[in-house]
C-alpha cells in the first residue's frame, strides 16, 4: 500500500476508486465499505484509493473555537489506520491536512481540485452521512449530479449493523470509554489495539515492588507513546503484547497520563509483562502491538509510591486470573472448531 501525504506526488495513481473518510478505528462498517470499493475497483480496472485527514476535522474545529473538549476521543493512531487499511486490501492512501485552507474550499472547488484534479476519482463511495466543503454544504446529491455532470461514479452505502446496532466510530468510542472491551471487539472485528516503537520511559518501574510477589526485578514496563491528547480507552487493562517473543506475551498495562508520577499530560501506554521475556534492555525501539482484552479499573491517584506499588501488584494478580481464563476458553474454542 502507497501513503501519500497530499496528493501532489509522483508515483500517485492517475485515476481511482475513491472513498473518503476519517476511519477512525477502521471498524466493520469501514470494512464493509471498502470491501464494496474493492470489488467496484476490480470491475472497473482501477486501484482502490482512501482519502483520510489529519488532524481530524473535529480536531481542527475545536482548537479553532477554544474549546478542546469538542475534539472527539481518537480510537487509533495514525500508523494503526494504515496498518487496518493495508490489512483490507486498499492500494493507496493520500492524507490531507485539514486546514484553514482545506476547512473554507467550496464544495464544488473540493469535488473540482481534490477528486478530479488531484486524485483522479472515477468512481466516489461514501457513507449515508457524508457532508464536505465548506460549512459542510455538500452532501451525497451534491457529489451526486457532480459526477453525472463530470463523468464519474458515485454511489453511497447505508448503515452497516452488528446485532441491531449501527457501527460507527462514536459507538466504538462510547465502548471503549464504558471499558467494555468485549462490545468494541464486536464492533471492530478484532480485540482493539494500539501499536509503536518501545521507548524509553523514566525507569521508574524497575524501581517499584522489588520486594512484591512475582516481581524481583521491580514492575519493569514497555512505554509506548499514544500521539493524541484524548485516547478513547483509558484506565487499567489485562492485555496480550504481540512482536517482541515467537508468543503472544500476557501483561497488564495503564493507558492514561500517569496521575501519581506525572502531571506533564502526555498520554502513555505501559505494559508490564507478566513474566518478562527480554534482555533488561531488549525492548526499545522495538514494534509492539498490545491488545487491550479486559478494563480492570479506572487510573487513580495515589499518595505514594509505596500505595502505587501495591495497586500494581494487584493488578498484576487480576490480570494474570483474567488471562488464564481467557487463554482456557480460547484453548476451548479451538477444540469445538476442530
Amino acid at each position: 500500500m502507497r501513503v501519500f501525504r497530499g496528493f501532489h506526488h509522483r508515483g500517485i495513481a492517475p485515476a481511482c476508486a475513491l472513498t473518503i473518510g476519517n476511519f477512525d478505528g477502521v471498524h466493520r462498517g469501514h470494512q464493509a465499505m471498502l470491501a464494496l470499493l474493492q470489488s467496484e475497483a476490480r470491475h472497473r480496472g482501477l486501484p482502490t484509493c482512501v482519502l483520510s485527514f489529519e488532524p481530524h476535522p473535529r480536531d481542527f474545529f475545536a482548537a479553532k473555537a477554544g474549546k478542546p473538549e469538542l475534539a472527539p476521543a481518537r480510537i487509533a493512531t495514525l500508523r494503526d489506520k494504515l496498518v487496518e487499511l493495508e490489512r483490507c486490501g486498499v492500494d493507496q492512501v493520500v492524507i490531507l491536512p485539514f486546514d484553514e485552507a482545506l476547512a473554507s474550499l467550496p464544495a464544488q472547488d473540493f469535488i473540482r481540485q481534490v477528486l478530479m484534479e488531484g486524485l483522479g476519482a472515477k468512481y466516489v463511495l461514501v457513507g449515508d452521512d457524508f457532508r464536505f466543503g465548506a460549512k459542510r454544504q455538500g452532501d451525497y446529491a451534491t457529489l451526486d449530479a457532480a459526477g453525472q455532470a463530470k463523468g464519474f461514479d458515485v454511489a453511497r452505502m447505508m448503515s452497516y449493523e452488528v446485532h441491531g446496532l449501527r457501527v460507527s466510530s462514536s459507538a466504538v468510542r462510547e465502548a471503549l470509554a464504558a471499558g467494555d472491551m468485549a462490545a468494541a471487539a464486536s464492533l471492530l472485528g478484532r480485540p482493539y489495539a494500539i501499536s509503536g516503537h518501545v521507548t524509553h520511559g523514566r525507569k521508574l518501574g524497575r524501581q517499584l515492588g522489588e520486594t512484591a510477589p512475582g516481581a524481583a526485578d521491580g514492575f519493569r514496563t514497555l512505554n509506548l507513546r499514544f500521539p493524541h491528547d484524548k485516547p478513547a480507552a483509558h484506565g487499567i487493562f489485562a492485555v496480550l503484547v504481540h512482536g517482541l517473543a515467537p508468543q503472544p506475551l500476557p501483561g497488564v498495562a495503564s493507558l492514561g497520563n500517569r496521575p501519581t508520577v506525572e502531571d506533564a499530560g502526555r498520554v502513555l501506554l505501559e505494559v508490564h509483562c507478566l513474566d518478562w521475556p527480554l534482555a533488561p534492555e531488549g525492548g526499545y525501539g522495538k514494534l509492539a502491538r498490545v491488545e487491550l482484552l479486559h478494563k480492570l479499573r479506572d487510573e487513580a491517584k495515589y499518595d505514594g509510591l509505596d500505595a502505587l506499588t501495591a495497586a500494581i501488584a494487584a493488578d498484576t494478580e487480576a490480570a494474570r486470573a483474567f488471562l488464564a481464563t481467557h487463554a482456557a476458553q480460547r484453548r476451548q474454542t479451538t477444540r469445538d472448531r476442530i
